[in-house]
């Protein structure tokens, strides 16, 4: 994901020069990149960027005496209306109230603030941890990135792996506790402040607990819909303002539509888009065009069409690399569909959090993955991780959401997203997650609010359902039969895909010639991994898993890995949610460790 990357300690020396050119080179990932360096001897600090060139605006910014420098990544929504330039927004917080500038920021964001009047440099992120910063510690140095992969370039010796994070992103699709994929390799806490001292000391504090806004008392249901219908109208015009081209990317939840049916913009001035699948219009381009319709707002559809295979060994290897290993190659899809949105608009306003945090939905859980292709010891590593995961668990599921969920799983996928398009979303905004945690307990996970808020928003966007057949009016027998129709085609597409027993595939395979797919899949999903797997990506994958190179790999039963790869491809078995961890564990070793 586009950020800023540096060391303390720098000297001018050559291999300092050459360390931070490599870690320049090494996240520049594409052409509309905009990056740069900069140094301060006096600091000790090498610093630079890769930022996408919509989101660069003036790196570094200087203040007017030039004693004051900022180099900012992400967005910041805390600027009163017409202020066009984040970064001097910033740099006055920072010269009107010191490091507490902090507590007025709001958004996704990673900065380092050099201070030369001090002779100091902070280095901080977001509260919630999205502008995520990796480090590594020594004793002569510190250094920190936006990308573990940076670290790598620099300091060659920390391409090593941890196998209990390996486990855990096996197990959980992520590593649990803040920890990475990388030996010696940490990350800075969310809403973390550090000041890096010229004489090589690191003061490292935190400037916000979420523990703040659960003190306050629930509101009463009439109360908190008010205050929330108050504070969305509110806080959405800042989402919605941008200098440049924007499209919102519709689907036939709620959350997108609450978007829509809250947003003022003028007919055909907010171009909006729907992923797409290869079977059928599934049921978010339904509802999605019907949105834009009523919205008098334009739609198209981006579909996953056949060269998305044909390109899938280079985008899952780049999904693989772009996330330092964290997306796994089922995230290659979303790397395909945001490249295609970026010729829309660089900048996507989505619903992304919307039940996180208004319904406070958990989608965040170990999964039920077979370990049979792994040596004992690494199968027990990936077994331990439920109990690492119920540790982290917390009584309440906003907080779970927010500082588990989100920043240790969402991250992922969002990282992928990011190194194509500026992703921007109103629902983790500061106000209307400190609300949220005000909701009385009987609307805390109800669609309910959702719905009327759509409806009081633009009463025609609730006048028919979601892509679950949920609606605000609910009509006699209609609604509940469309709830039900719904419900039953989202559950028999999963059976059909990643929850096919084994049983079920042989006598799948066994109808091969009746192509059962086009019945099942793309009602709901516009990808399909399993049915891939056994016919157009099925010589792919043998290449991969099947090779020597992949087969001697100290933590695979290489007898089993080959069952499993063959079993899959033959119709055999369906080994889908394997398969993904062990392409992403092959391409990690690839593309990040022997690269």
């Amino acid at each position: 994901m586009p950020g800023i990357f540096g060391f303390t300690g720098a000297r001018n020396a050559d291999d300092d020069t050459q360390r931070l050119a490599r870690m320049r080179e090494r996240v520049t990932h594409e052409s509309f990149y905009v990056s740069g360096t900069h140094r301060e001897a006096a600091l000790r600090l090498a610093a630079g960027w890769a930022l996408r060139g919509e989101s660069a605006g003036s790196v570094p910014a200087w203040n007017s005496r030039r004693d004051l420098c900022l180099v900012f990544s992400g967005e910041d929504f805390s600027a009163p209306p017409g202020h066009a330039d984040a970064a001097a927004w910033i740099l006055d917080r920072y010269e009107a109230r010191g490091e507490a500038f902090l507590d007025d920021l709001n958004g996704w964001f990673s900065g380092l603030l050099i201070d030369l009047r001090a002779g100091k440099t902070l280095l901080f992120n977001d509260r919630f941890g999205l502008g995520r910063l990796y480090v590594h510690e020594r004793a002569d140095r510190l250094y920190f990135a936006s990308e573990a992969k940076a670290l790598l370039a620099a300091e060659p010796a920390l391409r090593r792996l941890r196998m209990d994070s390996l486990g855990e992103l096996i197990s959980c699709g992520c590593p649990l506790e803040g920890r990475t994929l990388f030996e010696g390799i940490t990350q800075m806490p969310a809403a973390s402040l550090w000041t890096l001292h010229a004489d090589g000391r690191v003061s490292k504090r935190r400037y916000f607990d979420v523990s703040t806004w659960q003190r306050a008392e629930p509101l009463g249901e009439e109360q908190y819909y008010a205050a929330l219908r108050q504070t969305f109208a509110r806080v959405l015009p800042k989402y919605t303002e941008a200098r440049g081209p924007m499209a919102v990317s519709l689907t036939g939840g709620v959350d997108s539509r609450m978007v829509m049916a809250w947003t003022r913009r003028a007919p055909g001035s907010l171009p909006t888009f729907t992923f797409g699948g290869p079977f059928r219009e599934c049921v978010d381009i339904t509802i999605a065009r019907e949105v834009a319709r009523v919205c008098q707002q334009p739609h198209q559809v981006l579909p996953v069409a056949g060269d998305f295979l044909a390109q899938f060994p280079k985008l899952a290897e780049q999904t693989v690399f772009f996330s330092d290993g964290c997306m796994d190659v089922s995230g290659s899809p979303d790397l395909y569909v945001n490249r295609l949105a970026r010729h829309i608009a660089p900048l996507r306003l989505t619903g992304n959090y919307g039940g996180e945090v208004l319904r406070r939905i958990v989608a965040f859980k170990p999964m039920r993955v077979s370990t049979t292709s792994f040596t004992p010891d690494f199968a027990a590593s990936i077994a331990a991780t439920r109990a690492r995961y119920d540790a982290a668990m917390t009584a309440d599921k906003l907080e779970f959401v927010l500082t588990r969920q989100v920043p240790w799983h969402h991250f992922s996928r969002l990282s992928v997203e990011q190194s194509q398009i500026t992703v921007r979303t109103p629902y983790l905004d500061n106000e209307l997650v400190q609300l949220s945690f005000r909701a009385p307990a009987s609307l805390a996970t109800s669609n309910a609010v959702a719905l009327r808020l759509i409806a009081d928003g633009n009463p025609e966007l609730g006048r028919f359902g979601t892509d679950r057949g949920v609606a605000h009016r609910s009509i006699p027998l209609v609604t509940p039969l469309k709830n039900i129709f719904q419900e039953f085609t989202f559950k028999a597409e999963y059976a059909y895909d990643y929850g096919m027993p084994h049983w079920l595939a042989r006598l799948d395979s066994a109808f091969r010639p009746l192509h059962l797919e086009r019945l099942f899949l793309g009602r709901h999903k516009f990808y399909h991994f399993r049915y891939w797997y056994r016919t157009a990506l099925a010589r792919y994958l043998q290449d991969v898993l099947l090779d020597p190179r992949s087969l001697s790999r100290p933590y695979l039963d290489r007898v089993m890995l080959e069952r499993m790869v063959r079993g899959h491809v033959g119709g055999n078995a369906n080994y889908t949610l394997e398969l993904h961890r062990l392409l992403t564990l092959e391409l990690i070793q690839r593309t990040l460790i022997e690269s």
